[in-house]
């Protein structure tokens, strides 16, 4: 159940994006192994007057890709993967970025994340 944020300068046109969300989705699905139907896109732009690299506004585009699965469920080949596809994904679909362009996988704790109410620990217990 991946919650993904990314956060794009300039702002991705309505194709972009759906290129992107599927992309990704499809990402999380084939090498992380992810169910379809619990995998959340969310897309944002990030104003350049707002986000700055080395202190100075940035010259042109860059990604921030923020990553939430539970802890354990992927090996560190398949997060190292993952990270090489999603960079992929992200250059093909908008061209280079800048080298501080980044991709994070947060592995959160199965008793302090869920979905519908309830933990993926909970969750797990009644497998």
């Amino acid at each position: 159940m991946p919650f993904i944020d990314l956060y794009l300068q300039p702002v991705p046109s309505p194709e972009q994006a759906g290129t992107l969300a599927r992309g990704i989705t499809d990402a999380m699905v084939e090498v992380a192994e992810k169910r379809r139907d619990l995998t959340s896109v969310r897309i944002a732009d990030a104003r350049a007057a707002c986000w700055t690299i080395g202190g100075e506004s940035c010259p042109g585009a860059t990604a921030y890709l923020d990553v939430k699965i539970t802890a354990g469920s992927n090996s560190r080949e398949e997060k190292a993967a993952l990270l090489r596809r999603l960079h992929r994904l992200l250059v093909d679909t908008l061209g280079e970025l800048a080298e501080a362009s980044y991709i994070v996988i947060h592995e959160l704790p199965a008793d302090a994340w869920g979905y519908a109410g309830r933990s993926q620990a909970s969750r797990a217990a009644e497998r």
